[in-house]
């Protein structure tokens, strides 16, 4: 069995460690278009209605891989592995002969250009402190992704990892856009306007150049913790050495591209906004405002310079909150933590409004769900009956500073992107 890993071990870890691997690529007269078989993450899919456009789209489409459809979570785990052998034995999927690492662009017809590196990144853990989460994870999510990996035996998408680098034309940056001005593997455009482009790296001096860069860096998850997390148990079940030592990353120069953060929303499945809004009558200051769905997000973002903000909606209008009564703050935000993580929104808003004033249960799926497009949480809203509680990004260097601080926010506090695509690449560890 061949597994991603370093020629030789080193006694010390002193930063990234990033292997080549065999990627796992969609043959292009096997399907419909490489941009029909792509996903977002699978943690962004809107579903159902998302779910079931995507698997329309292409009987092949790489969300029946990550978002398997059955009646039980082991059929849905056997029903994604019988998937993934079938395409590969079909020649639907086919793994690159050469081992290598794969320079990833993402540009949206405007300014938004990003590229990074993908590859097979060894696994770290306090106290090494060399990958940094900063968000807290949802144990049966954590699960969920853990079984569904045991099955397929594989990394079917690439977490997506930040690091600053020093500004120099050299190292990573450099072997990225000498890379990018070759012909690439694939190229393809989604249907969300992004253009997607991939080459592989298998020069061995261009190997050895990133490799030597990144020991001097540590990243910052910037999106895929339950993942992470997923590596992590997955490498405790699996003596070393072993393809479990490794997990599928795209590493982003936050310093050269630097990344958009977006706020992930709620929507209180079960909470009517009726209620919500009298629990919350005398703790925070609440107006209403009937304006378009932008005119609301700029309010709350002014909002959010003074103080914690939030909007509600559901009932065709939003109504802004803030100026929470300091006392209440006082008595619900938990104490031992740094005034950055204690005036987070994030934080004021599981410890004081869905645990206090409403008294949800944050780690319920039938009462919370995370969903990252503003309109559609508000739009769910509407239709069922409940609560979109939207939320105003953090800054990414407060998500930094934190997290170098060993402290994690609470779930699904950021959204870092643009996330890569899923399906372009995929990592088997058997190959």
């Amino acid at each position: 069995m061949n597994y991603a890993g370093p020629a030789e071990e080193t006694p010390a870890r002193s930063g990234l460690e990033l292997s080549p691997f065999r990627g796992l690529r969609y043959a292009p007269d096997r399907v419909g278009s490489l941009a029909a078989v792509t996903s977002p993450p699978y943690d962004v899919v809107v579903r159902p209605d998302g779910l079931l456009h995507l698997e329309s789209a292409d009987p092949h489409n790489i969300v029946r891989l990550i978002l398997p459809q059955a009646t039980t979570p082991t059929a849905r785990n056997d029903q994604a592995a019988a998937t993934l052998c079938h395409w590969l034995s079909e020649g639907v999927l086919v793994a690159d002969e050469k081992p290598g690492l794969y320079v990833y662009e993402q540009h949206d017809g405007g300014g938004m250009l990003q590229r990074g590196v993908i590859g097979a990144l060894r696994l770290s853990e306090p106290p090494d402190g060399v990958v940094l989460p900063h968000e807290d994870v949802m144990p049966h999510v954590v699960d969920d992704r853990a079984a569904l990996m045991r099955a397929t035996r594989a990394n079917l998408e690439p977490l997506l990892l930040t690091y600053r680098g020093n500004g120099s034309a050299t190292g990573t940056r450099a072997v990225i856009e000498r890379t990018a001005e070759r012909p690439p593997l694939l190229s393809t455009t989604t249907e969300d306007g992004f253009s997607h482009r991939l080459w592989a790296v298998t020069d061995p001096s261009d190997l050895a150049e990133i490799r030597s860069d990144l020991a001097h860096h540590q990243a910052l998850i910037a999106d895929g913790h339950h993942r992470w997390a997923t590596y992590l148990r997955l490498r405790a079940e699996h003596p070393s050495p072993s393809p479990w030592d490794h997990g599928l990353v795209l590493l982003v120069d936050t310093a050269r591209y630097p990344l958009r953060v977006r706020a992930i929303h709620r929507l209180l499945h079960q909470l009517p906004l009726p209620e919500a809004l009298s629990a919350v009558a005398g703790h925070f200051r609440v107006r209403r405002l009937d304006v378009p769905l932008p005119e609301a997000l700029a309010a709350l973002a002014d909002a959010s310079c003074e103080s914690n903000a939030f909007l509600l909606a559901g009932d065709g209008a939003f109504h802004l909150l803030d100026h929470p009564d300091p006392a209440l703050l006082d008595r619900t935000v938990p104490t031992g933590h740094p005034a950055a993580w204690r005036t987070l929104d994030a934080t004021v808003l599981h410890a004081t409004l869905l645990d206090h004033v409403w008294h949800i249960p944050e780690d319920s799926p039938a009462h919370v769900a995370y969903v990252h497009d503003a309109a559609a949480t508000v739009a769910k809203a509407e239709r069922d009956g409940g609560t979109a509680v939207l939320m105003h990004p953090v800054r990414e260097e407060v998500v930094r500073d934190l997290a170098l601080q060993g402290v994690t926010m609470p779930r699904k506090s950021t959204s870092f992107g643009p996330k890569p695509a899923s399906g372009l690449v995929l990592r088997a560890l058997e190959i």
